[in-house]
């Protein structure tokens, strides 16, 4: 993506200093429209973004704070600079106190204008980046790589690599928990537009009636707790990566709207009727069957062929075993803080190849920092393992000891292997009961009815 120039509105009732004012930026490499009122000033910015606007304060009929005030209520990230031929302190305090970048009065050098300039576009894309970065922050925490090194992965991660430099929508299909978030921001990464704001929304966390209003934005008194005017997030992410999270969750009358965004470039916010535009590039993921949901009616199809111009395909980790040993020694080195590091014995990670992993990375994650919390010494056991009994995956014991306890799958009752399984638990959390109910899940009084039903004890 080429670098868009920087856009400037000039707003001045003085025509031959509009002339030259105009001359000096174009200069400079700037996009400058001009508006000789305030009025002409207001229509102009509701057709067109602006990085910055320079304005004067004395003009007829509409002046500079009016256009001052509309424009900090209706376009936050657009910063303003006030041009003015009287030299009065307390004017200037208001204009800064309205949300003015800067206050200079009239005559002044080129240069000086310049340096101005350049000092408040900065403070526009910090303002940016730091509303990205909250984004960011509110997100559950992500691991700057993606690890693997099985065939599926990387076939993965080469199409990704090759989608990465366009603009071409991207739909990121794949279980729960199997890294979607962290390809999305691998393509932003390798992108370009690195350098510019990715957000990421996930659709199945907002209720169905504040979808609109995160993504499109909402204005003033438009709902019951719309105390302020609120952007959204594609305006947030102009000229970055919007990344939709679960976008199959989107609801049949949302559908429309986000349809014509990507068609257009078009949006409204909650409560306005001024189309405002937004350049962003979309990814997004799912991990539902979106041709099912096409064929049930549960998703337009015309959304669909939007969103998939290239689909990614995530393998579940059931697919990809050979990276289970990587993914560990990841989380255990990077993820889970411990006084000493922590290793994994040989028959414990034998056990966690075995296991199917419905939950894929995430649920071996969980597993992985269970297990160093409780592991008594440095290195992780096949009793700190926790998972669930009964899947087909796990046709092997506990332990190859004989005598502690019976093999999954072999011809013992469920009675032995629920005695076996709570026992083993209770060992596991040094028979702290409070612990062992929570992770059986089950109450503490049903804890100890099972221990003294089949004599359980430290021993």
């Amino acid at each position: 993506m080429a670098k868009q120039p920087i856009s400037i509105l000039a707003v001045d009732d003085e025509e031959s200093f509009l002339d030259l004012l105009t001359t000096v930026l174009q200069h400079e490499g700037y996009y400058v429209n001009t508006a000789s009122d305030g009025v002409a000033a207001i229509n102009i910015l509701q057709t067109l973004p602006f990085d910055l606007v320079l304005l004067d304060l004395r003009m007829p009929r509409v002046d500079g704070l009016e256009v001052l005030k509309f424009i900090k209520d209706q376009y936050f990230d657009t910063q303003v600079i006030m041009l003015t031929g009287v030299n009065d302190v307390k004017l200037a305090v208001e204009c800064m106190q309205l949300g003015a970048f800067h206050y200079i009065t009239k005559p002044y050098a080129a240069n000086e204008l310049l340096a101005v300039i350049d000092r408040a576009l900065e403070r526009k894309r910090l303002v940016i980046q730091n509303k990205a970065l909250k984004s960011e922050l509110a997100r559950h925490a992500l691991s700057p790589h993606i690890v693997g090194q099985s065939k599926s992965l990387l076939e993965v991660l080469g199409l990704a690599a090759r989608v990465a430099p366009t603009d071409s929508t991207v739909l990121i299909q794949g279980p729960s928990g199997t890294g979607k978030e962290l390809i999305a921001s691998f393509l932003h990464q390798n992108s370009l537009r690195k350098d510019q704001p990715f957000m990421a929304l996930n659709c199945a966390s907002i209720p169905e009636t504040l979808i609109e209003s995160e993504l499109f934005g909402h204005e003033k008194g438009a709902f019951t707790d719309a105390t302020s005017t609120k952007q959204g997030f594609v305006e947030i992410a102009n000229n970055g990566t919007l990344f939709l999270d679960e976008v199959g969750e989107i609801s049949i009358m949302m559908q429309p709207k986000l349809l014509r965004f990507l068609q257009t470039g078009e949006y409204r916010r909650v409560g306005s009727n001024k189309n405002l535009k937004s350049d962003v590039r979309l990814i997004s993921a799912t991990n539902k069957d979106l041709r099912r949901e096409v064929s049930t009616g549960k998703f337009r199809e015309d959304l669909l062929y939007r969103l998939n111009v290239i689909t990614l395909q995530i393998p579940p980790l059931r697919e990809r075993k050979e990276d289970i040993p990587l993914l560990v020694n990841h989380f255990l080195l990077n993820r889970f803080r411990a006084r000493t590091a922590k290793q994994v014995e040989p028959r414990a990670m034998e056990l966690l190849k075995k296991y199917d992993w419905p939950g894929n990375v995430r649920e071996l994650e969980n597993v992985i920092e269970r297990a160093a919390i409780l592991a008594r010494d440095e290195v992780i056991q096949v009793d700190d393992i926790a998972l669930p009994i009964g899947t087909r995956s796990m046709y092997e014991s506990y332990t190859d000891a004989p005598g502690e306890g019976p093999r999954l799958g072999s011809a013992v009752s469920m009675l032995e292997i629920e005695k076996a399984h709570i026992h083993g638990v209770l060992t596991t959390v040094s028979w702290n009961k409070n612990t062992a109910a929570k992770i059986l899940g089950i109450s503490l009084k049903t804890l100890y009815t099972k221990i003294q039903q089949y004599n359980l004890s430290k021993e």
